[in-house]
């Protein structure tokens, strides 16, 4: 059963399901995924992989969103959010779990709700100026 198609935040439509080639056509290795996307708004979002047979590996039927539909401005805010943050839990300075953990309280939000793929443009620079904060202590 496909997920529901995610409203677009900027002009609340509903989004289409799309692949890899419509989004990335210049990207082989893309083709296969699914994102949802609204083209008048040049917003979109990648799907989690499917589960496998066994339900494990993924989630659901390959439709679910991996955030927000992101237009050009959200999509780099992510980027330099993602660059900031990721190096503490890959460079071993935390556990990954560790570092979603301090960024949620750090930032006053709920551990459920600390995804960067989920926050707005300024979400995504709180995440990097609390990182930045961070390596200034450290």
């Amino acid at each position: 059963m496909t997920h529901a198609a995610p409203t677009c935040p900027y002009c609340q439509r509903p989004s289409l399901l799309v692949t890899g080639k419509t989004i990335y056509p210049h990207r082989p290795d893309l083709v296969a995924k699914r994102f949802w996307q609204c083209a008048p708004c040049d917003a979109y979002v990648g799907c989690h992989p499917p589960a496998g047979r066994n339900g494990k590996g993924g989630q659901g039927d390959g439709t679910v969103p991996l955030g927000r539909l992101a237009n050009a401005e959200l999509r780099k805010a992510k980027r330099r959010a993602h660059d900031a943050f990721d190096p503490l839990w890959k460079a071993r300075h935390m556990s990954r779990q560790s570092a979603y953990k301090w960024l949620a309280d750090t930032l006053g939000i709920s551990p459920a709700n600390c995804h960067i793929g989920m926050m707005d443009v300024d979400g995504c620079n709180a995440v990097v100026a609390v990182v930045e904060g961070w390596r200034l202590e450290t």
